[in-house]
């Protein structure tokens, strides 16, 4: 399966965005799905244009709990309608403050809610948008202690069948990922004994603050860096190479090993700035996973090379995607060529090179879904990778072995501590 293909049997499914009849989510004919973005930061404001650009569905509500985000939201989204050729975002669909979740949630005017929150809100919202009868497009992680994976896991059987219940893993969509991850699942590296697997990036943006700015307000508009709102990077962030290890062996981990620490960055916040972590999987498969975030220049370069009996696959974010050995093969007919190593591959949200189809593949994927009434829910693979994330989090911060059982019985909680009622 070459782009070509791949690209095109995708543009049949996506023929179904625009609505020939009455659907069961009772659509009228030739209507768009309408979706509420919920969280205007950067990776939500370039998901929901995605969504608009790629995928046929309009943006109709805006929410966010600081009103310059929001108003800088409003700006881009009612510019891109104008390119699209109708109204933007009316003022009365604009949703602010620690209540925006609820009321946009409640909209009837919407469809289907992206969720784009610090992480630490993921499951308060999508229990909000579900309990709703909305439609869900959550960002990962599914939760950043295993007491919010199991609240999601409830969540997710609630949705069942009623409606469409997606997580932002949209590499699964990227067709070169796709197409290797099958050649594997084939049997083309023979027997896989073992995956070698990184993620290095400079450090997010961080921006001077005004000294009159709360302690609360900084750790909102910093998430990035705050352990309980982040997850930290290995879960936040990281988790897109993990979820990827998992697809390919088609398993979680079993028992981690992980050392790492905060040995660069010194600005507010308490996440770690590198982690090492040795996965055991099922099989006695190991994998060998490294992360680095530092640096604003520095090196951006994300990998996976699983190596098996009869050759090696390589999926880098950027680069050659392909098998040596055997069965040799090469990703051919990439579209928007990278120069591995860049450290703005993905600086605004925005992905290219073997990543250039990823997201519009997700996002039609979730759409058709919607107006098929064929309901998709990645509650459960959504979960299993925020919890293969937790281990090797875990096993870092204790400083030793810890298994998947152990994890699942700790009473490790994050707790916000904060009183988000100050943010109307």
């Amino acid at each position: 399966m070459d782009r070509r293909n791949f690209i095109s049997g995708s543009a049949a499914a996506s023929g179904l965005l625009l609505l020939k009849s009455k659907t069961a989510f009772a659509y009228e004919a030739n209507s768009a799905v309408r979706i509420a973005l919920l969280g205007c930061g950067n990776r939500g404001t370039s998901v929901a244009t995605s969504f608009a650009k790629n995928a046929g569905a309009r943006i109709v509500a805006l929410a966010d709990i600081f009103p310059d985000q929001l108003e800088k939201g409003k700006a881009h989204f009612d510019e891109l309608a104008g390119t699209l050729g109708y109204a933007g975002v009316d003022s009365k669909m604009m949703f602010r403050g620690y209540k925006a979740f609820e009321e946009v949630a409640a909209a009837k005017e919407v469809d289907a809610v992206q969720i784009s929150t610090p992480p630490w809100f993921h499951v308060e919202h999508l229990e909000a948008v579900v309990g709703a009868g909305k439609h869900a497009y959550c960002e990962k992680p599914m939760g950043v202690d295993v007491g919010q994976t199991k609240r999601a896991l409830g969540i997710g059987k609630k949705a069942e069948g009623k409606v469409s219940l997606e997580v932002g893993f949209q590499i699964r969509s990227a067709p070169p990922f796709v197409e290797i991850v099958q050649r594997i699942h084939n049997g083309d590296l023979g027997k896989v004994v073992s995956i070698a697997a990184h993620y290095n990036a400079p450090a997010s943006v961080y921006p001077e603050r005004p000294a009159t700015m709360s302690h609360d307000e900084i750790r909102l508009r910093n998430w990035l860096w705050d352990r309980v709102l982040s997850g930290d990077i290995l879960v936040e962030q990281n988790i897109h190479v993990i979820d990827i290890c998992n697809w390919i062996l088609g398993a979680h981990p079993i028992k981690a090993v992980a050392t790492g620490g905060r040995n660069v960055v010194t600005h507010f916040g308490d996440c770690w700035d590198n982690y090492q972590v040795v996965f055991t999987y099922p099989g006695d498969v190991h994998v060998s996973f490294s992360s680095t975030q530092f640096g604003t220049t520095g090196w951006f370069d994300v990998s996976e090379r699983v190596f098996g009996s009869q050759g090696i696959a390589e999926a880098p974010y950027s680069g050659a995607l392909r098998i040596v050995g055997e069965k040799a093969w090469t990703w051919t007919d990439n579209s928007q060529p990278q120069a591995a190593g860049s450290a703005q591959f993905a600086a605004n949200g925005a992905f290219t090179d073997n990543l250039a189809q990823a997201d519009p593949e997700k996002e039609r994927g979730f759409v058709a879904s919607i107006v098929s009434g064929k309901f998709h829910n990645q509650t459960a693979e959504g979960v299993e990778s925020a919890r293969s994330a937790m281990l090797g989090q875990m096993a870092a911060h204790l400083g030793r072995e810890v298994t998947w059982d152990e994890m699942m019985a700790h009473p490790e909680e994050y707790r916000l501590n904060m009183d988000v009622s100050q943010f109307r």
